[in-house]
């Protein structure tokens, strides 16, 4: 009895070791969640990294041969953007300079802007003569009054003359200038005069006529042939052939 008083028994030690355990924990969990104090996780020691070197741009003459692969296009874009918008300035082609342009030259003083060039007047060509006659090559008669002659011409060429002819007087003169046949009757006879007029070749105004005549008197404006020239006259001159008195 006296020896089981002085010894616990084992089953209050046991109990009485588990409350001190858990009294224990207790505290300490307290107090982690009183103080907490988190350790930093150990890390490795690090060394700084130096940044990539830039690269060098590749070109086909350095590398020939070489077909440019997808990862060019993308090292170009990486090296423009960390270069910034100067590199791209650069790069960029210049822009082209326009050519000034010329303005048109003032009109000229004499010239009135937007009108028609003048006309320089061409002067005129002095028309062939037929040699030997007072008459160009258009005619087909030619008569000269003052030497009392008269031609039948063909493209500037005499085909008969010269032959004497009369013409009129001073009260009744013969006209001069260019004139065409009109008309032509074989017999005629003046209605003013009553004479009569063979072998007429009407070509001016009035009554004017080629036509067979005495030759020692002058006519009243007409030009008088001799019986054979009077003849020729008629048969080779027709209406609408130019006639030239001078």
């Amino acid at each position: 009895m006296g020896r089981s008083a002085r010894r616990p028994p084992v089953a209050r030690v046991a109990v009485g070791a588990l409350a001190a355990v858990v009294a224990t924990g207790l505290l300490g969990l307290g107090y982690a969640q009183a103080n907490p104090q988190p350790a930093a996780p150990d890390l490795p020691a690090t060394t700084p990294v130096a940044g990539p070197a830039r690269p060098v741009e590749r070109t086909h003459a350095a590398e020939p041969g070489r077909e440019a692969d997808a990862d060019d296009g993308d090292r170009d874009s990486q090296d423009a953007d960390s270069e910034g918008p100067g590199r791209l300035r650069a790069a960029a082609p210049p822009a082209p300079r326009s050519t000034p342009r010329r303005a048109a030259p003032p009109p000229e003083p004499s010239q009135p802007a937007g009108s028609k060039p003048t006309p320089h007047p061409t002067p005129p060509v002095a028309p062939s003569m037929v040699a030997g006659t007072p008459c160009t090559v258009a005619a087909r008669a030619c008569v000269a009054l003052g030497e009392r002659l008269a031609w039948l011409l063909d493209d500037g060429k005499v085909v008969r003359g010269p032959v004497a002819i009369q013409h009129g007087d001073a009260e009744d003169p013969t006209p001069l200038g260019t004139f065409a046949v009109q008309w032509k009757a074989e017999q005629y006879t003046s209605r003013e005069y009553l004479t009569q007029m063979p072998y007429s070749v009407f070509f001016a105004d009035g009554g004017i006529a080629f036509h067979e005549g005495t030759q020692d008197t002058p006519s009243a404006g007409c030009v008088k042939l001799d019986h054979e020239n009077a003849k020729a006259f008629f048969y080779y001159l027709q209406v609408g052939d130019e006639v030239q008195i001078h």
